[in-house]
């Protein structure tokens, strides 16, 4: 299945962070930003600054927000899938 493409607002580091908390094929991972860099090919710093825009999205939320971990939501997996147009990421505003 083709990558859907990125919303203007996105980078590859989003697909990326995606699909590491999809883990497809195995179970979905709950990481931290710092668990997530370690785990890609992108700084700390990047992850960091990219988890925020992917949760005001809602393509990723909180499992634990006190301790700043995430999961992927169920608008996240329906992009990945092909499911969400991404011009509906392009609208969102919250």
């Amino acid at each position: 299945m083709a990558n859907p493409r990125l919303a203007q607002w996105m980078t590859p580091v989003d697909r990326d962070i995606l699909e590491l908390l999809r883990n497809e094929g195995n179970g979905e991972l709950r990481l931290t930003p710092g668990l997530i860099a370690e785990n890609l090919d992108w700084g700390d710093q990047a992850v960091r600054e990219h988890t925020p825009l992917l949760r005001k999205h809602g393509l990723v939320e909180y499992v634990d927000e006190s301790r700043g971990v995430y999961q992927i939501s169920d608008r996240g997996r329906a992009w990945l899938r092909g499911d969400l147009p991404t011009e509906e990421l392009e609208e969102r505003e919250e």
